[in-house]
């Protein structure tokens, strides 16, 4: 495993001495130079990770006063529903809108990557076999609140103008209406939904305490025909978000 960087390791330092109520919600940071110092590391480095916890909540700058301790965030309302699939929508977007917030994302996304053996099992080809992978980070007024790893066969896509998830005309649009743009109907998903520990890359984006409490949800979208069309690894910090399912039910 490689080294990890010097600002994400004073970053968890940062956070492990708050989590240890070393400081609490509206305490005043030391300055950079007595951090740096303490830790053996260049005020730079306190500098950045500063930012990525500002960025991420943790932290607030005030200018001409220096660096505080945020105050928690209240946790966000996650709906696991079919209802949430509305067309020319995201759910994600849907979800914060009904809570007011503004549902936005990041992404990045890799055409052409070999499918790993647990994925290639999950969407019903041959390992090695090529797929879209698409990473997220999904952010809630600007703060992260979630992240995916979704994986399409490539085979299933390719020559299409819904090839890549976020770009086109159906870019953000969500699996089910960029597949029904291409003629295929998505009848249902299957969620296995369980509890683990946070990676260290995963509470570095969160924002929580390396080893915090996730959900992690293995979903599956397939076809009316049965074929799987696409799969994702979806993280959901406990401390920031409460998970809700609603289940229709038929009369």
């Amino acid at each position: 495993m490689p080294e990890q960087p010097p600002y994400l390791r004073i970053a968890d330092v940062l956070r492990q001495r708050i989590a240890e109520h070393v400081w609490t919600a509206g305490d005043r940071l030391p300055s950079r130079a007595q951090i740096a110092e303490e830790c053996g590391v260049g005020e730079n480095v306190v500098r950045r990770a500063q930012e990525l916890l500002i960025s991420q909540g943790v932290l607030e700058g005030r200018a001409g006063s220096g660096t505080y301790v945020a105050e928690p965030r209240p946790r966000v309302r996650v709906v696991r529903s079919s209802a949430r699939e509305q067309p020319g929508g995201s759910p994600f977007r849907a979800d914060m809108q009904a809570l007011g917030r503004q549902g936005t994302w990041e992404s990045r996304t890799e055409a052409k990557v070999p499918a790993p053996a647990e994925i290639a099992a999950r969407l019903g080809i041959a390992a090695g076999d090529l797929c879209v992978r698409t990473v997220y980070e999904f952010l809630a007024d600007g703060r992260p609140v979630q992240l995916s790893t979704s994986w399409e066969p490539y085979e299933l896509t390719a020559g299409t103008f819904v090839v890549l998830p976020e770009g086109g005309p159906h870019a953000g649009a969500g699996v089910v209406n960029r597949m029904a743009a291409i003629g295929i109907t998505v009848s249902h998903a299957v969620e296995q939904p369980e509890p683990r520990q946070a990676t260290a890359e995963e509470a570095s984006l969160l924002g929580i305490q390396k080893a915090a409490l996730v959900t992690h949800i293995r979903r599956t979208y397939y076809s009316d025909q049965g074929q799987p069309v696409e799969t994702a690894d979806i993280v959901i910090p406990a401390a920031l978000c409460e998970i809700v399912y609603e289940i229709p039910v038929g009369r």
